[in-house]
């Protein structure tokens, strides 16, 4: 089946968060919204239907996982990473954002040092600063137009009171697919210290063409004992409403751990949608993703070109996986909030401000090209036409 990525669909007026905030969040509704990390493409049909068949029962009582839940999952795993999972390891996360306030407040003490390495997705901050632990930063450094991890700067910043890195994997908001070597040495640096690695792993299905991801956990035994890993098919098939993560920890002490934590705290439990949702795009959707992500390929390949030609002050950070990609544009020549403010007043695109990431993220702007190509090409002419 040819899946259709041109489509056009309406989303204003539907509570979506990327189109019916964007006059709290911008000002004005008089924009592209190309920020928030969701896709404008149709959700599969295959997730409605697995969904409609459930509401065929007429009884939507409590619920319990269904037996075939975590098997489904496990096969998924093997065969798209090649990480020989076990359902024993696995468990049910209401969310990978709360799941990173979770993890500081199951493994760490109230003194505790956390390591996040920015530019990175917001949220690694602010689970760390809300729950009162000291954050710590080890910032990525830039080399051939991509991130790498410093790990002289890292090893530099661990203390005694280090307990946890949070680590992106890949990489948001610039779109790296970390190699092996850098994870393990990563790990070997962390386990030498004692320091759990929760590996943000939500954009693992959506390697782009040419990329593969590796999952922390599987590049060493070192690195099996220190990790937790947070994984969910929300990104990859566009259902982030229905709330469908799963933590897979093979190391039966963290996982213990924070299984309790989330049962003392009533979350260790969804919904029966998230759950007959995750069985069917991992049984019947890998067609769909692999359409959607050369699909997604080629509109960033569109952009990469356009910029080049006509607005080389822009110099995209071309991901190797995902859909967003962070625009480089220290070229313009703005500080501080004017970059912000000319692409909503000037360019009328809305894009999250790369200063939101931390330390490193300044003079960029994240752009979310999970949408019709005739998008990705107004937005580039927005740009070109402003500039000029």
């Amino acid at each position: 089946m040819n899946y259709n990525f041109d489509e056009i669909i309406d989303r204003r007026n539907t509570d979506s968060y990327k189109y019916d905030k964007c006059k709290e969040v911008f000002g004005t509704d008089d924009i592209l919204p190309m920020w928030v990390a969701d896709m404008d493409f149709r959700t599969p049909q295959f997730v409605f239907d697995a969904i409609y068949r459930r509401c065929e029962h007429p009884v939507l009582g409590y619920t319990s996982i269904s037996k075939d839940y975590f098997s489904v999952i496990s096969a998924w795993i093997n065969k798209q990473h090649q990480w020989q999972t076990e359902e024993e390891w696995m468990g049910f996360m209401p969310g990978i954002v709360p799941g990173l306030s979770f993890a500081v407040q199951a493994y760490t003490d109230a003194d505790a040092e956390v390591i996040v390495q920015p530019p990175v997705y917001h949220p690694f901050m602010y689970s760390v600063q809300k729950n009162g632990r000291k954050l710590v930063y080890n910032p990525l450094k830039v080399a051939d137009g991509r991130f790498e991890m410093d790990f002289d700067d890292l090893e530099s910043k661990i203390t005694p009171k280090t307990k946890l890195l949070l680590l992106c994997n890949p990489h948001n908001p610039g779109g790296c697919v970390w190699d092996k070597d850098t994870l393990v040495r990563l790990a070997e640096i962390c386990a030498k210290h004692n320091i759990v690695v929760i590996s943000d792993e939500i954009h693992a299905d959506m390697a782009l063409p040419g990329y593969k991801h590796i999952p922390f956990a599987s590049v060493s035994e070192t690195a099996k004992n220190i990790a937790v890993t947070y994984m969910a098919p929300s990104k990859t098939f566009n259902m982030p409403a229905l709330i469908a993560s799963y933590y897979v920890i093979s190391n039966p002490e963290l996982r213990d751990k924070l299984k309790r934590f989330l049962e003392r705290n009533d979350v260790a439990n969804g919904n029966v949608f998230a759950y007959e949702a995750t069985k069917a795009v991992y049984l019947q959707g890998d067609e769909w993703r692999k359409q959607m992500l050369a699909y997604v390929q080629g509109n960033v390949d569109y952009m990469v070109d356009f910029l080049a030609k006509h607005v080389p002050q822009i110099k995209p950070m071309i991901p190797e996986a995902s859909f967003l990609v962070f625009l480089n544009c220290k070229g313009l020549e703005m500080g501080g909030d004017d970059l912000q403010k000319f692409f909503v007043q000037n360019v009328k695109i809305g894009m999250n401000d790369g200063r939101m990431f931390g330390p490193g993220g300044e003079g960029y702007m994240r752009m979310n090209v999970a949408c019709p190509r005739s998008t990705v090409e107004e937005a580039m002419n927005r740009i070109k036409n402003a500039l000029s």
